[in-house]
């Protein structure tokens, strides 16, 4: 029996996923999550086979509560299940140690294929994320401009982006106004650009934004 656990802040998506799962007499529900503290709550007190996460998550960015749960379960197969396309998190996910990422898109089959394959012991990434792994590994260091940004960075670059202000991204990241202050300069520097219209442009070009971030 695969014991699964579900962590998502929607509760009609923990409820959806429950369903799709329940159809297969191999899987088990073993617990649901709304947030991080209750994820990390319940990875302590139940046996977890596999963990489904998504990334948008009310306390903590999900991506933060990945590395905390790789650092201090680190044998705990993650399957990142998001609304965010592969370009933007897939890399980034699996260098923090996630088994797989799929977007919510995904077929029920692609899904149960896909926590099988883990739980077996496997990675699950699509074609596509295997072929941008392959160029980087051929590229080395010829990165996209956002691809040099540290975790936090592109975290920031995301709320710039999405047209968010510093005093708005100072609270949903509960850091200083001057904290987010010196990542964009950084980005700015990084990114070799002197402007936030320079990152939005950038960002449409690149297909950096979802619409109903900019809606």
């Amino acid at each position: 029996m695969i014991k699964v656990l579900i962590a998502d802040d929607h509760p009609l998506i923990r409820e959806g996923l429950k369903k799709i799962l329940s159809e297969d007499a191999d899987m088990n529900i073993v617990g649901e999550a709304g947030n991080a503290f209750e994820v990390e709550e319940l990875v302590k007190t139940q046996h977890v086979d596999i963990l489904l996460l998504d990334l948008s998550m009310p306390d903590k960015n999900g991506l933060e509560l990945l590395k905390d749960l790789k650092y201090a379960y680190p044998n705990l197969p993650v399957l990142i299940l998001s609304i965010y396309p592969e370009d933007q998190f897939a890399l980034r996910t699996l260098k923090a140690g996630a088994s797989g990422y799929m977007t919510k898109e995904s077929t029920t089959d692609e899904l149960v294929k896909a926590i099988r394959k883990i739980v077996g012991g496997h990675r699950y990434i699509s074609t596509g994320v295997a072929e941008k792994l392959a160029a980087e590994v051929i590229n080395g260091n010829n990165k996209e401009p956002h691809e040099m940004l540290s975790d936090r960075e592109y975290q920031v670059f995301r709320y710039i982006t999405s047209g968010k202000k510093v005093k708005e991204i100072s609270k949903e990241l509960s850091l200083s106004a001057r904290t987010i202050h010196t990542y964009r300069t950084r980005i700015f520097e990084k990114m070799k650009m002197n402007s936030e219209l320079q990152l939005i442009h950038y960002a449409f070009q690149k297909h950096l934004l979802d619409q109903h971030e900019i809606e």
